[in-house]
């Protein structure tokens, strides 16, 4: 395969840049745009002059906060780069545009306490199956051998890390590197190509022996090239190549270059890599599955915007196929939607195309009822959806309402277009607490969307802890008996109802049976009784909803001219409120069940932080399918879960991670049900 020159013929090229928070993808970025002459300065992260990161949100934060779009041409093809958050708050971000790129460029530091981050990142590739190089950024700042800096990545993949580059150093400073496949070394140049020069005596052994280590890695999965190596043939560069290629596509490894994104160092070798080695469009499409025949078109939506001016934009990858502006697109319910503009993407900027054709990435227009993640294509009917969808489980939450009353109704509108943009939010409204619950993954994903929703929709919001859905319940059985009786003047209302309160076993809800006889209480007015034990119910005697209860009417009397439903209704509340404060009631807090995923050299600290929160520890496995990291299980009351992750990603480098689901209520005593009861009572006056 040349690696010098000519075009391939694999169409435009989609790249996801991924990689641990800080690791260097935006400004990598930023170096691809100029070296390829996209842009004609290479901005800086620092001083908020990237093409990528331009937001508001992201400029104000100093981080990704979403994906960064842009394209650009080398050596004649044209390549679409993702620049995708590196923030585990942000991750949901790049996860469906997982499901319509060639390859990632998976960009890491040499830092041995990002193993476990990257080893999230690399997790996802892997169970897609997606072509993925790794760019060793901030070559500079190694410690030790390369090889030895290979040793702990490796801890993080799955599949062989194979070296295709040695740095050469120079007083500690990578001035150059040396191309295994080819065998030779080239020296940086600034805003210039590297120069190739004679390969320095004293790397020739090392160099030797990591080429060699390179081309067995290979032959693992190459019975010819295994008997090359055995007969000492020195293998035909042409067959180095066509195996790192395919092997890449399958999979099987994960070739490694190194640089400086910040320096330009490397870059036009990793260009050259994904120009030859990355899978085109063809492949992609065979990847995931599509099946287009005759003139139809596919693609696949990868996120939704909502601009200012523009209106909605779908960005999507062409699978198959072209999509002329105005065509008829049906998504997965058979939906139809016209195109309203096709448009390419250079970070905020946008530039109107004729049409699209397959292998573009681009932002289609208008398409109102199609949503991110969604396959659409120009068939009839019911488009058979590709891909995985990635749906993070919520961790954070927080009550949210609109700072000024003249917004409320505006308030859920917006935040549903906030929520098309970014699905891993979600919305909740609490009919125990009546509060409206916005979910996400921290403090710092809430925070930018509310952002997001005050700067495009002027919408200003107010969020607090949300309140826990206490119950409360009963010790002891009672018998009371409640009289309702008024006469003002012609027919006055009368009932009289006895009744026996009882606690019943724990998740059995609220109970109402009835043992008249002889027409003490007329049968039309049984309902009415048992419709004012539930009014009370819904706030018993400490302030709460009681559960766990059974209410029986066993006696009564009525008047033939006076009794009403309304009048046994308030005597079946009466009798409650008068005999609930002798049951002994006690508050009933909700515990959840509560399952964290994390390193399995972090799993005594997260064991010590469930313990602190009151948690009973159930016991902890290996996390299924994740090497080094461990499952812990655990019951929680959920007002402990609030800040729960805040908590857990510190004691973890940031990737601890838990799930939870209701599980049963527990009797809440002593100091902190006083407290409970105290906010609440402070919060009804």
């Amino acid at each position: 395969m040349d690696q010098t020159g000519g075009t391939s013929a694999r169409g435009p090229r989609c790249i996801a840049l991924v990689g641990p928070y800080l690791s260097g993808k935006t400004t990598l970025l930023e170096s691809v745009l100029h070296r390829t002459g996209a842009i004609g300065r290479q901005g800086k992260v620092t001083d908020g002059s990237t093409t990528g990161d331009a937001s508001p949100e992201a400029r104000s934060h100093g981080m990704s906060v979403e994906l960064n779009v842009a394209s650009c041409e080398y050596l004649g093809d044209q390549f679409t780069f993702v620049d995708c958050p590196g923030s585990i708050e942000f991750a949901h971000e790049g996860a469906e545009v997982l499901n319509g790129i060639d390859a990632a460029v998976v960009v890491c530091e040499p830092d041995e306490k990002k193993v476990p981050a990257l080893q999230l990142i690399l997790k996802q590739l892997e169970e897609r199956n997606i072509p993925r190089f790794l760019f060793l950024n901030k070559i500079d700042k190694a410690e030790g051998a390369i090889r030895d800096v290979l040793t702990y990545l490796q801890q993080a993949s799955a599949n062989p890390l194979v070296l295709r580059q040695l740095p050469v150093w120079d007083n500690g400073i990578a001035t150059g590197f040396v191309d295994l496949a080819l065998s030779r070394a080239f020296v940086y140049k600034e805003h210039a190509e590297s120069e190739v020069v004679d390969l320095p005596d004293d790397l020739s052994a090392e160099n030797d022996q990591a080429r060699f280590g390179m081309l067995e890695q290979l032959a693992d999965y190459d019975d010819e090239l295994m008997e090359q190596l055995l007969e000492d043939i020195e293998p035909p560069r042409d067959k180095v190549f066509e195996d790192l290629s395919r092997e890449l596509a399958s999979g099987q490894i994960v070739p490694v270059l190194i640089g400086s994104a910040e320096n330009g160092n490397g870059i036009r070798r990793l260009l050259k890599a994904l120009r030859h080695e990355a899978p085109g469009i063809a492949d992609t499409a065979a990847r995931l599955g599509v099946e287009a025949s005759g003139d139809t078109a596919v693609a696949q939506v990868l996120k939704t915007f909502h601009t200012t001016h523009g209106g909605k934009l779908s960005l999507a990858r062409v699978l198959a196929g072209n999509i002329p502006d105005g065509t008829t697109l049906y998504g997965k319910e058979g939906q139809d939607e016209r195109i309203a503009g096709v448009f390419s993407l250079m970070g905020q900027e946008t530039q109107k195309l004729p049409g699209a054709a397959a292998g573009d990435t681009v932002a289609f227009g208008r398409l109102d009822e199609i949503t991110t993640g969604e396959t659409v294509s120009t068939d009839k009917g019911e488009t058979v959806q590709l891909g995985t969808n990635f749906v993070l489980p919520p961790v954070y939450g927080k009550a949210v309402s609109a700072k000024e009353r003249k917004d409320e109704v505006k308030l859920s509108t917006a935040l549903a277009k906030i929520i098309e943009e970014d699905p891993s939010i979600r919305l909740e409204v609490n009919q125990d607490t009546n509060e409206m619950i916005i979910w996400g993954q921290g403090e710092m994903h809430l925070r930018v969307d509310l952002e997001r929703l005050a700067g495009k929709y002027g919408i200003e919001t107010e969020t607090r802890e949300r309140r826990i859905a206490y119950k409360e319940t009963i010790r002891k059985s009672v018998t009371q008996r409640g009289r309702h009786k008024k006469q003002s003047g012609g027919h006055g209302q009368f009932g009289d109802v006895e009744i026996e309160i009882k606690p019943l076993p724990r998740g059995s809800g609220f109970e109402f049976t009835d043992s008249i006889t002889g027409g003490v209480v007329p049968k039309q007015y049984i309902p009415a009784v048992e419709a004012g034990a539930r009014e009370f119910l819904a706030s018993g005697p400490l302030g709460f909803t009681v559960v766990d209860i059974s209410v029986k009417l066993i006696d009564g009397s009525y008047h033939a001219v006076d009794s009403s439903e309304q009048a046994f209704k308030t005597a079946g509340r009466i009798a409650l409120s008068e005999g609930m404060p002798q049951c002994s009631p006690v508050l009933l807090e909700p515990i959840v069940a509560v399952e964290v995923h994390c390193p399995s050299d972090a799993t005594s600290k997260v064991n010590q932080i469930v313990s602190g929160r009151r948690g009973q520890l159930l016991g902890f496995d290996g996390r299924d399918g994740w090497a080094g990291w461990d499952t812990v299980k655990a019951h929680m009351p959920e007002s402990e879960i609030q800040n729960l992750i805040v908590e857990l990603r510190s004691a973890t480098s940031g990737v601890g991670t838990f799930s939870y689901e209701e599980d049963h209520l527990a009797e809440l005593t002593g100091k902190l049900a006083e407290q409970v009861l105290a906010a609440n009572a402070a919060e009804a006056a």
